[in-house]
């Protein structure tokens, strides 16, 4: 009969004692669709919703952890910051840690912070750890632009400006900023053109290299090159005497000619200078030393070279 409901089939139960009349009902309102899907950013779960509200929050003014390629770098500790100040780095911002001790160049960076209109804030010790990825830094950090590689070949044209012969320090695969550091800081302290690291499997001016070189780093140019060996060929077209330090080299320090432009090659901290770098070497230059030590921390040999080349340079009559 005509809409009697107890018929069988006429009315179908799901288990959740919802009916549905026919085949509409829900499936038809399923079958309709939910519109577009909404973008990955606007999905509270989504991992790319997540990373847009921590950019929102940095661009707040939460300081971010620098890394690799980023928009800055930093400057760690008391010295280096100074050093870079008076060489007029564009310093963006100066990091001082809660409680740190005001000593005589403390003093100082605060007056050059007023001076140039530069921002001076003060952090829990512990977040100016964070930001300066664990380096020393005594309470005294500064933020600026990543740093500015020379070109290679410029630091020629500073010696010729100069009116002195070409010494350039170059380092094959020296990985430890700290050596790099202080080679800089030798470099500095002995009259050196600049020095010359490769760009890949080596270290770069980070906020350790600066913390070591003691700020020398505002004074000598830093150039990076993509291929160590091509660059030096080129010193080499350019009328230099490329030497590399080697335990077994032929030349003992004191005996090298040293008035001519001089490229000295110092080699990795644990392998020393690589076969096709060893090769284009002009003069493979060992350092005598009184005892049986296999070899030298790259930074102190690179001092060590250094030293006795300019020794020699200023020596009366050379």
């Amino acid at each position: 009969m005509a809409g009697n409901s107890s018929r069988r089939g006429a009315i179908k139960k799901t288990g959740k004692g919802n009916p549905t009349a026919g085949s509409g009902g829900r499936v038809r309102r399923g079958l309709e669709g939910k519109g577009p899907t909404p973008k990955a950013e606007d999905r509270p779960y989504h991992k790319a919703h997540k990373q847009a509200k921590r950019a929102e929050k940095s661009i707040a003014g939460r300081p971010r952890k620098s890394k690799p390629g980023s928009d800055q770098e930093w400057i760690a500790g008391r010295n280096s910051v100074v050093e870079a100040l008076r060489a007029g780095l564009p310093v963006t911002a100066i990091y001082v840690a809660e409680g740190a001790e005001r000593d005589g160049r403390l003093r100082e960076v605060f007056g050059e912070a007023a001076e140039k209109g530069l921002s001076l804030l003060e952090v829990p010790r512990v977040e100016l750890d964070r930001m300066t990825h664990g380096a020393v830094h005594q309470g005294l950090a500064a933020r600026v632009p990543p740093y500015e590689y020379a070109d290679p070949m410029d630091l020629l044209d500073q010696a010729a400006a100069n009116r002195e012969p070409a010494l350039i320090v170059a380092l094959d695969s020296v990985t430890d900023p700290r050596n790099l550091g202080a080679v800089v800081r030798s470099a500095a302290g002995f009259g050196a053109h600049g020095v010359v690291v490769p760009e890949r499997r080596a270290a770069g001016m980070t906020a350790s290299a600066w913390k070591t070189s003691a700020g020398a780093a505002a004074r000598v140019p830093v150039a990076q090159v993509v291929n160590l060996t091509r660059q030096l060929k080129a010193y080499q077209d350019a009328g230099c005497t490329v030497v590399g330090l080697a335990a077994d080299g032929d030349v003992a320090l004191p005996d090298l000619e040293v008035d001519g432009p001089l490229v000295i090659v110092v080699g990795s901290e644990g392998k020393g200078l690589s076969r096709l770098v060893a090769e284009t070497c002009d003069q493979l230059v060992s350092i005598p030393m009184a005892s049986s030590l296999e070899s030298l921390n790259a930074g102190v040999a690179a001092s060590v070279a250094l030293y006795a080349v300019a020794q020699r340079r200023a020596a009366p009559g050379a």
